[in-house]
């Protein structure tokens, strides 16, 4: 009798292996090597993103787990998250002189200490990089769709930062007047490859980092439009998703600032005149620049005399109306530099200091910065400087 159990037992015992087989299999892990260079800890860290606002953050996201790497660079995690969907992590090495596993060296991106990775349910990851260069060097071994769409994301990157880092070289030789403007046109030629990214990425992960990566410190002032556009664009294929939700939360209406196609408000401005003008009542009959500028501002005062000077010549008897707001606090100084610049055109300030209620309703701190509207106030364009505004202008008022 006890003969006769023995071929059920062992039947059970084969199902049972089986299933604890299929149950490991079926496991997300992530392994690889590591090219170790010296000057690097033997240790890599896998962080998770606790919100959209964490991801690609300097000491940001919680710490999962760290794995050993081997006198031969392999390593494996142990801890592993085991995500019922997708989840974005970012596996990172530090410096021997690092204090903290979150810290993210981006200041110059070729030599990036960390990359973002999608692990999916049951999925497995092998990566391998190089330790001067782990977000330059690093692959994943058949990735995902998601995961190769991210590699390709840092490709673009990668090749942004460096045409970045090249004109920021040549700019460092020029004066303060003109290097400030030429910084803030490199970042936008460094933001627009991962702008176009995300706004043509049918996967969420890589559109989020691209985003991310756009502006790290989460300032979206210059590129309301593209936040705003991300957020209308995921909230319609997706549905209660809390990374959506925060995206959304960054990118709404009441918190981004005044947008192309938006009407500017009919807002009441003191006039260095004396009298206080609705907006409106001083818009030209075509167009119209809002010039937002400061006397202590250098990049401000150049292109008062040489760009907006100029073109209010050439245009301010065909329908173009130039209107500056200054920031100030001084209104001798402020009539001053209006002098000295040549800039006749029409002038407002609340002479409140940094703290200005106009731009407090604009919701911008950055200058120098300007809208150009129509005749009812629509802004057709902003922040054009030099060459840009000029040519806008030229094709606009023929």
């Amino acid at each position: 009798m006890i003969l006769s159990h023995k071929p059920a037992l062992l039947l059970l015992v084969f199902i049972t292996l089986g299933a604890v087989h299929c149950r490991t299999q079926s496991l997300s892990h992530i392994a690889g090597k590591i090219t170790l260079q010296p000057g690097w800890k033997p240790m890599l860290y896998l962080v998770q993103p606790r919100n959209f606002g964490e991801i690609a953050a300097n000491f940001s996201g919680i710490v999962l787990d760290s794995a050993r790497i081997a006198a031969n660079g392999s390593f494996a995690f142990v801890k592993t998250p085991q995500p019922e969907t997708s989840v974005v992590l970012e596996i990172c090495l530090q410096r021997i002189d690092g204090r903290f596993p979150t810290q993210l060296l981006d200041d110059d991106l070729s030599l990036a200490n960390y990359m973002p990775v999608i692990l999916q349910k049951g999925e497995s990851l092998f990566i391998t990089a190089d330790a001067d260069q782990v977000q330059a060097t690093f692959s994943i071994q058949h990735p995902s769709a998601g995961n190769a769409a991210l590699l390709q994301l840092r490709d673009i990157r990668q090749r942004a930062g460096l045409e970045q880092k090249q004109v920021l070289n040549k700019i460092g030789k020029l004066s303060e007047e003109v290097a400030l403007l030429e910084e803030e046109a490199a970042l936008q030629q460094f933001q627009r490859p991962l702008i176009a990214f995300a706004d043509s990425s049918a996967v969420l992960w890589p559109a989020l980092v691209a985003a991310r990566w756009v502006s790290p410190s989460g300032d979206y002032e210059r590129e309301p439009e593209f936040l705003f556009r991300q957020c209308e664009k995921w909230r319609a294929k997706s549905v209660d998703n809390q990374w959506v939700d925060q995206l959304c939360k960054a990118g709404s209406r009441e918190r981004l600032p005044i947008m192309t196609g938006d009407i500017m408000p009919n807002y009441a401005l003191p006039m260095a005149s004396g009298d206080t003008v609705l907006l409106y009542a001083l818009l030209g009959s075509r167009l119209t620049i809002l010039d937002i500028w400061a006397s202590w501002c250098a990049p401000c005062r150049r292109e008062n005399r040489t760009v907006l000077a100029p073109v209010w010549e050439q245009y301010r008897n065909k329908g173009l109306q130039i209107l500056g707001y200054s920031i100030e606090s001084n209104p001798a100084i402020w009539r001053a530099a209006i002098i000295k610049d040549g800039a006749d055109w029409p002038h407002a300030s609340h002479l409140s200091g940094d703290t200005t209620p106009f731009l407090e309703a604009l919701r911008i701190t950055t200058i120098p910065a300007n809208f150009i509207l129509d005749a009812q106030g629509k802004i057709l364009a902003k922040n054009l400087h030099g060459a840009a505004l000029k040519a806008f202008v030229e094709k606009a008022m023929p």
